[in-house]
């Protein structure tokens, strides 16, 4: 298959999952850039997530604000994955175990909402 039949494949990909075209170009390589479910701006052609600075926004702002809600995502899905096992497990050492990283990732998320609060 085609490097153009695959960009064009990703597109309708990111349309099947329910992402929407915008108005919007990549910065990078003109291509359009669509809006994810979850507010995400992507580039199909790079495959990357895109940012869009406001006027009068200052870059650091957002780059701080995205790497705070990447954090998030992660810690998330960790508390997610650790969620699963305590409900599979039967070992009191091993659930002691669990429960300590689940404390240690809820105080971590709470740290993180906090300093988003604090930013916005």
């Amino acid at each position: 298959m085609s490097d153009k039949n695959s960009k064009i494949r990703s597109m309708a990909d990111l349309l099947r999952s329910g992402a929407t075209l915008t108005d919007m170009a990549c910065p990078v390589c003109s291509s359009p850039i669509f809006r994810l479910k979850n507010g995400e701006l992507r580039c199909a052609q790079c495959d990357k997530k895109v940012v869009m600075v406001k006027e009068g926004e200052q870059v650091e702002e957002t780059k701080s604000s995205a790497a705070l809600s990447a954090v998030e995502v992660v810690l998330l899905r960790k508390i997610d994955e650790i969620n699963e096992k305590i409900q599979k497990e039967n070992g009191i050492e091993e659930l002691q175990k669990l429960n300590a990283a689940m404390s240690a990732l809820l105080e971590n998320l709470e740290k993180v909402k906090k300093i988003g609060k604090i930013k916005a």
